[in-house]
């Protein structure tokens, strides 16, 4: 039984044999005291006021008295207002860290054979461009949010969906066509994804210049966009690659495979990984089926030039199309048959989609209509909606080239990594090797904490010189306290310290230790918190909490010149379960933690 359940078992207690009054658990607000206060933790006793009759000050005072008799961890307590502060016995606070220090999986939830299944889709790059910003912020999000449910207990399968067919990548396939004159990455140098985003950058450039020309002619905008001739082509060879024409498919594959290899190598770089990848060339054709078997089944229905669209006004929403006049797939397709093949392959018992805030519209859908084919778990879903990253000049364009592409990011990080460290005079005495390996480190912690630091429901703004700070709220600023904790353990070998004793007996923390000790027994609460929100910027928070709150701790009190054996040895035990708690919890982030800085 958890600290906080105690309490609540006290407190229910309490009110049944001082006021007769049976308390639900929902009913008690238990949080920890503010700082400004005394206290471990805090009642609010506003809402109970009803069970008592009294005014809150007495309600307080009368509770506050029967847990202090009732229960020995409660020393003292005060009364103020509607909050009744109750401060815990030292001891319980040296118990607690004692049992942190020899769990190493502190505030983990072991994985069981029982334990319930989640799959978590993210990335879903198209093949016709490389990653960008956009992509690592989701990359970042879904990576972390599996190493937080699996935090948590439960077994994760990461999965991916490739967008490889469509009329994308017709776009690209058309432009190498036309312009390509043969090039390859083999024979330019270029990365495969790089090279094929250059043709549909050069795609756009050329469809605009044939619309304006259209216009100018007296042709409507619409009518113009629609009946372009690169837009022709493209749609010529999209319906070709449906056909199975030979030479459009042999195209296909050549180009995809340059991205894909692209693809792995910004993913490798990125430190993320896929249990699982489906491509939507395999999944459209399943999806396709469950549509014309809700067309036969009267779910659908047929427009006289030939498409398929279901009818959604019933569940307050307009009509989809799910199949165009041409026989065609659409997403909402690909979706669908994407989702039977996972709930056939797997057992999965929630499914999450890690996708942007801009396609909010389209999950809702999805869930209704595989509920409305049948699909049990489809209401079930849940589309972790977050928000866009922009630059200080504005937002990305894909089309345009001006979107911040994910490998150039990496390698400007590292960049800025060197430059910072050079001007704060870090590093100078490693190894060149070491050196390289510490400062990708830092970079793409640096990246990794900016972007998961923010509520994922919120737009960001991104700035990489921001992101690398020794003394701010970043990555940064946590791998360099980690280095420090790990730097006195290095010092303790060189003078001889024993750090055998690995409990903590006989010791009064004072109060720097145990606002410490308070900030560790938080994390396995932080990492549920974080879990049942889908929310890794709590766990980044706590993280950076812990960081000021060791530093605090490691300029106030001194450590390995302690004359005391046992005060010293309670303080590097006390050190060592900080420094797991960051390493831990910055893990659940995918981000690494150096030892020397």
């Amino acid at each position: 039984m958890t600290i906080e359940q105690r309490l609540i078992s006290g407190i229910i207690d309490a009110f049944q044999q001082v006021y007769g009054k049976n308390l639900q658990e929902q009913e008690v607000q238990l949080k920890i005291t503010r700082k400004e206060h005394e206290g471990d933790y805090t009642l609010v006793v506003f809402p109970l006021l009803k069970y008592s009759g009294k005014s809150p000050e007495i309600t307080g005072a009368e509770i506050g008295g029967y847990l202090a008799n009732r229960l020995h961890l409660i020393t003292r307590f005060n009364a103020i207002k509607g909050f009744l502060n109750m401060t815990l016995d030292p001891s319980y606070w040296v118990g607690l860290l004692n049992d942190a220090a020899k769990n190493e999986q502190f505030g983990y939830i072991p994985v069981t054979d029982a334990a319930k299944m989640i799959m978590v889709e993210y990335s879903s790059p198209n093949t016709n461009k490389p990653l960008h910003l956009g992509h690592i912020r989701n990359n970042l999000l879904g990576f972390s949010l599996c190493e937080i449910l699996k935090a948590n207990g439960y077994k994760v399968v990461k999965t991916n969906i490739v967008n490889d067919r469509g009329i994308h990548i017709c776009k690209s396939m058309l432009a190498w066509q036309r312009w390509g004159n043969g090039r390859t990455p083999e024979n330019t140098g270029i990365k495969g994804d790089h090279l094929v985003g250059e043709f549909y950058v050069m795609f756009d450039k050329q469809y605009k210049r044939e619309v304006s020309e259209l216009v100018a002619g007296g042709i409507p905008q619409e009518v113009a966009e629609d009946e372009a001739p690169l837009m022709l082509g493209a749609r010529e060879l999209l319906r070709k690659w449906e056909s199975g024409d030979r030479e459009t498919i042999g195209l296909w594959k050549m180009m995809n495979g340059w991205v894909y290899e692209g693809f792995d190598t910004t993913y490798k770089a990125l430190g993320v990984n896929f249990d699982k990848i489906y491509y939507e060339s395999e999944t459209y054709l399943a999806g396709r089926e469950e549509v014309l078997r809700g067309l036969e089944n009267g779910i659908f229905y047929r427009k006289e030039d030939g498409s398929v669209w279901a009818n959604l006004a019933n569940d307050g929403l307009d009509h989809k199309v799910l199949l165009r006049s041409d026989g065609t797939s659409v997403y909402m397709t690909q979706d669908i048959g994407t989702a039977k093949m996972r709930f056939d392959e797997y057992r999965i018992d929630k499914m999450i989609y890690v996708v942007g805030n801009e396609q909010n519209y389209h999950f809702q859908v999805l869930a209704i209509l595989l509920d409305k084919l049948g699909f049990e778990w489809g209401r079930g879903l849940h589309h972790f909606s977050y928000g866009m990253v922009e630059l200080p000049s504005g937002k990305m364009k894909s089309r345009e080239g001006t979107v911040v592409d994910a490998d150039d990011l990496i390698e400007e990080m590292v960049g800025v990594a060197v430059r910072m460290s050079a001007e704060l005079g870090k590093l100078g005495e490693f190894s060149e090797e070491e050196n390289k390996k510490t400062f990708r480190q830092i970079a793409l912690g640096a990246l990794k904490y900016f972007i998961l630091k923010v509520d994922p429901k919120k737009n960001m703004l991104f700035n990489p010189d921001d992101s690398i700070d020794f003394n701010g709220n970043t990555g940064t600023f946590i791998q360099y306290t980690y280095a420090r904790i790990r730097s006195v353990f290095r010092k303790a070998i060189e003078l001889n310290v024993d750090q055998s004793a690995g409990i903590a007996e006989g010791i009064i923390p004072c109060d720097k230790e145990l606002e410490l000790i308070r900030q560790i027994a938080l994390f396995p609460a932080v990492v549920r918190e974080a879990g049942e929100g889908y929310s890794p910027a709590v766990i980044a928070n706590y993280c950076y909490d812990l960081a000021k709150c060791f530093n605090q701790f490691y300029h106030n009190i001194t450590i390995l010149g302690e004359s005391d054996e046992c005060k010293r040895n309670f303080r590097l035990i006390l050190s060592d379960v900080a420094s797991r708690n960051l390493k831990n919890g910055m893990s659940l982030l995918g981000i690494e933690m150096p030892e020397r800085m």
